[in-house]
């Protein structure tokens, strides 16, 4: 199997203060203080962590690289403060994906200082539904069997569809990408190029650090292909729907809220979610960090299944202070392998 695509530019640092409205703060030593111009700022902001981790890879000591969301903190619901704001001006870069995160969406149009990286514009999103073409010639996702073969009422598909996009409307493309780490990959050559723009003297190093980071992102799928190509199950039911990417390891993932974590499913969603249970052999329903787990945990208890929890890797939290993105990709490859008995 080839490990797929070519790379993107991006980041470097940006701190935040530890209170819910801190501002961002930048290298003393290097950075413009106030003036709202980025030329020669050492800091580069992340929308949220898996942009982080590929920018602190490519960027190493040249840039300090800090994420906007607070660890622990729900990516989605990311608020920015005045001063949070205002100091963006002063970054040399600012990494995010567009639609993922309003506030940040909202701080990329009007700041004017830090040059822009939208991940969305450079790692080829697939439309929700689509996650599966790159390893796997499966024509329908979970969703789509849930609703083909158990047919749930126009009244109940309505009220499903506002209950997805009501909150966290991401468009028709699945900003989830870094459950792809080929796409992962690619981002991190888009990172490379563009501080190489911002700082020539270091573009062979910020060249090498991607190439590690893309053997190492390679390696990693490599994992996932071997480790997923003979499960038992081919079916995994988490949460909400961000984990699409895995579809390329031949899964079909089926959602109990749709595209918005906190959304409530409808009776006429849980008896269809509870009808492919037992159709498929589901053993376990997923919850999440960073979002409450009782609706995987209810579900599963009517189901009489397990429950276990897969990593969005959006955010760290106390628990994983210690692990990283390659570390909790594989717990995720090691919970779906006991899960779907591969």
């Amino acid at each position: 199997m080839t490990s797929r695509r070519a790379l993107v530019p991006a980041v470097a640092a940006i701190a935040l203060g530890l209170s819910g409205c801190g501002a961002l703060t930048s290298d003393d030593s290097s950075s413009a203080s106030g003036s709202g111009d980025s030329a020669g700022s050492s800091t580069v902001a992340t929308g949220l962590y898996p942009l982080q981790y590929v920018a602190q890879r490519v960027a190493g000591d040249a840039f300090e690289v800090e994420n906007l969301t607070q660890p622990g903190g729900e990516p989605h619901d990311l608020e920015l403060g005045v001063g949070q704001t205002a100091a963006l001006s002063d970054a040399a870069l600012l990494v995010y994906v567009d639609s993922l995160q309003p506030a940040v969406d909202e701080a990329a149009e009007e700041v004017g200082g830090p040059e822009l990286l939208d991940a969305a514009e450079v790692v080829d999103l697939a439309p929700f539904e689509d996650e599966h073409d790159e390893h796997s010639d499966e024509e329908h996702s979970a969703e789509e069997h849930s609703d083909e073969e158990h047919g749930e009422d126009e009244h109940s598909e309505d009220e499903h569809a506002e209950e997805d996009h009501s909150d966290h409307d991401h468009g028709e493309l699945d900003p989830h990408f870094w459950h792809d780490p080929a796409r992962m990959a690619a981002l991190g050559d888009a990172v490379a190029e563009r501080l190489s723009e911002i700082d020539p003297d270091r573009a062979e190093d910020f060249e090498e650090r991607a190439a590690d980071l893309r053997s190492d992102l390679e390696a990693l799928d490599e994992e996932f292909v071997s480790g997923l190509a003979d499960c038992e199950i081919t079916t995994v039911m988490t949460n909400h729907d961000a984990f699409g990417y895995l579809e390329g390891y031949g899964l079909e993932l089926a959602s109990i809220n749709g595209i918005s974590p906190d959304a409530e499913p409808s009776p006429a969603a849980l008896a269809a979610l509870q009808d492919l249970i037992d159709e498929t052999g589901i053993t376990t329903v997923f919850s999440e960090t960073l979002v409450s787990p009782q609706a995987a945990e209810v579900l599963a208890s009517d189901a009489g299944v397990d429950t276990a929890v897969l990593d969005t890797i959006e955010g760290l939290t106390d628990e994983t202070a210690d692990e990283d993105y390659l570390s909790l990709m594989r717990s995720n490859l090691a919970a779906l392998q006991e899960a779907n008995r591969c």
